[in-house]
């Protein structure tokens, strides 16, 4: 288990990528987001994306996923106290591939709470083009190392 101790500003998280396809797309946008052009192609031709497209909030949740898998849950993670800047840069295409990438701007220790703090990170998600589909700046409070 990693704490908060281990996280250093500059720091930088590389993530494996993640490779998106239409199924999950227009599943995802079934549940949550079902608006035309993330669920049919027809209709998504006709849209300004010229074809279907992930939800910005699959790509976050994507996102998220990558995030646990490869580092929230190998830290002793309290959760977070929210999200300062997400944004959806480019539109997602079935068939991308999504590389994420993290740096540590910022680590506190709480004041009035010392056996946690908060890290700030800035993340930037690429397609297979280099091309910036998403980035996200937040916060995440995790437990500092046991005395």
């Amino acid at each position: 288990m990693k704490y908060l101790e281990d996280f250093a500003v500059g720091q930088v998280m590389e993530f494996p990528p993640r490779t998106v396809n239409e199924d999950e797309i227009i599943a995802f946008a079934r549940d949550y987001d079902p608006q035309p052009f993330h669920l049919d192609q027809e209709a998504a031709k006709q849209s300004l994306f010229g074809g279907l497209c992930a939800s910005g909030w699959h790509t976050a949740g994507l996102m998220m996923r990558m995030l646990v898998d490869n580092m929230i849950g190998k830290y002793a993670s309290m959760g977070s106290p929210g999200v300062d800047q997400l944004r959806w840069v480019k539109p997602v295409f079935p068939g991308d591939t999504l590389h994420l990438r993290g740096e540590v701007m910022d680590v506190k220790p709480s004041r009035s709470k010392p056996d946690r703090g908060v890290i700030t990170s800035r993340y930037e998600m690429k397609n297979q083009k280099g091309e910036t589909v998403l980035t996200m700046q937040a916060k995440g409070m995790y437990a500092r190392r046991p005395a």
